[in-house]
């Protein structure tokens, strides 16, 4: 995603206007009186707020003109529903809602299906996390959001992590202005240790004093992942014999290992 195009959409952003607050404030004013040039100066004086938010799902491999106008659908919505008589600066308010509107874009188009149940629950607690941020100003807890609901809390959980979009395991997590950390460097790998790494070395040196018929068998039955009713078809004995030459193998294996 190109965020460093002058034009998106047709603005060209390296000419956005920046908003003082006593304008902000007239223009909201004239708004509530439904003043639509007003709304109109309002929206192009913040679209800058936009163009900072898309910037942090500059790894989504989206489009950044689509991002920029989903992102614009949250600034409108945060204008309308701002509240002037809240002790809350607009940039804080308007830049969850838009970062919601993007989730909700992403979310739509993920590529990972989940149950409509789960999404109508997801998508009405995120309407309800929203309206009660624009009563309370600030961050309702899972439990006051479920008694809205008339729901478990539990359900909820469950909805809200299910239509969550998968993260890149090579999305940076922090930058010190030296190599990037990725999300997979802060994942362990139980399989890749000091421990397994010997038990691999200490097999292969055990399958060594295996004789060719008991090296093949194993080798197809625990490492190509054959069926034992296979293994015998390619080597041309019955199930039976490789039953009885794989339990007599593994029993060597042991006795090397």
């Amino acid at each position: 995603m190109n965020l460093n195009k002058v034009e998106i959409c047709g603005v060209n952003t390296s000419k956005l206007p920046v908003l003082s607050n006593s304008k902000m404030k007239e223009l909201f004013l004239k708004v509530k009186q439904g003043d639509k040039e007003a709304r109109e100066k309002l929206i192009h004086g913040n679209l800058r707020l936009v163009l900072s938010v898309i910037q942090r799902f500059n790894n989504r491999g989206e489009y950044v003109d689509d991002l920029f106008q989903v992102g614009c659908i949250g600034l409108m919505k945060a204008i309308d529903n701002f509240d002037l008589n809240q002790n809350v600066k607009f940039s804080t308010y308007a830049v969850p809602m838009i970062i919601g509107e993007i989730r909700r874009y992403l979310r739509d188009n993920n590529p990972i299906r989940v149950s409509r149940s789960l999404r109508d629950i997801a998508y009405k607690a995120l309407q309800i996390r929203d309206s009660l941020v624009n009563k309370n100003s600030r961050e309702p807890s899972i439990d006051e959001i479920a008694r809205e609901m008339n729901i478990p809390a539990e359900e909820i959980v469950m909805a809200l992590d299910a239509i969550q979009e998968p993260i890149s395991l090579f999305e940076p997590i922090y930058h010190d202005g030296g190599d990037p950390i990725f999300v997979m460097d802060q994942i362990s790998d139980d399989k890749n240790n000091d421990e397994n790494w010997l038990r691999s070395i200490s097999i292969k040196e055990a399958m060594q004093k295996l004789n060719e018929r008991e090296k093949m068998i194993l080798t197809l039955r625990f490492f190509e992942g054959k069926t034992q009713m296979e293994v015998a078809q390619e080597i041309g004995i019955s199930q039976a014999q490789v039953s009885r030459l794989e339990k007599a193998a593994l029993k060597h294996l042991k006795k090397y290992i």
